[in-house]
């Protein structure tokens, strides 16, 4: 459909085109998600994201109802980590880094356990997965060609976390002219401070780099389309 959909929004509402709209749903990953994964050998409590999964699936229920394009990220690398820059390999402590034996396979390695996306929020066959080696799912990705070729211009964005990958592919995103919406409550972070202000960072002065909302607002938007169909 092309005729326009109103979503509730900070600062302001937004008019979306469902056929010009994609659901990107940033790394909802085993090794962030679950105990024995990268984010908890970095010290983390993994049950502070646990809170987005509900959310993203709401989203995520009501986009693939609506016909919206959904893609889903993973952060990781090859396992000859050529990919992989040494200064990320080296954080954290030792035995704990990127390329290391855990729980869920070598942490953050590409095909390992601990690199897929938890179970809750699995793609479906056609849902085109991007496997990122930064925080942003622009660089090194085909993610802006795929968008292009799909005639897609606004961005729903959510997962983890808030304030790392979400913002960074919102920022990325926004500069290159897309509009970004953050669905706040299907983004979480390691630290609830930093949550809040990465969402206060994106809607402020106007809407310096994008809009927030949530899952709810965008779930009853985007059902409003398939109701009037």
């Amino acid at each position: 459909m092309t005729h326009g959909i109103s979503l509730h929004a900070e600062p302001a509402p937004i008019t979306l085109v469902p056929a010009r709209t994609a659901l990107v749903i940033i790394d909802m990953q085993r090794d962030f998600l679950e105990s024995g994964g990268f984010g908890e050998a970095l010290g983390n409590d993994v049950g502070l994201l646990q809170g987005a999964v509900g959310p993203c699936r709401t989203a995520l229920a009501a986009a693939r109802a609506a016909g919206l394009l959904v893609i889903h990220t993973r952060e990781g690398h090859r396992p000859d980590l050529s990919d992989a820059p040494p200064a990320k390999v080296a954080r954290g402590a030792p035995e704990r880094r990127i390329g290391d034996p855990g729980p869920m396979g070598r942490i953050l390695i590409r095909g390992e356990p601990g690199h897929d996306i938890v179970a809750a929020l699995a793609p479906r066959p056609g849902e085109p997965v991007i496997d990122k080696p930064g925080k942003g799912a622009f660089h090194q990705t085909d993610l802006d060609q795929m968008l292009r070729n799909a005639g897609i211009d606004t961005l729903a964005v959510c997962g983890v976390t808030t304030e790392v990958c979400v913002h960074t592919t919102i920022r990325e995103g926004n500069d290159r002219g897309y509009r970004c919406v953050a669905l706040g409550d299907a983004c979480a972070s390691y630290f609830p401070e930093f949550h809040r202000v990465g969402l206060e960072m994106i809607k402020a002065q106007g809407g310096i780099f994008g809009w927030v909302s949530d899952s709810g607002a965008f779930a009853t938007a985007v059902r409003s389309t398939t109701q009037a169909a």
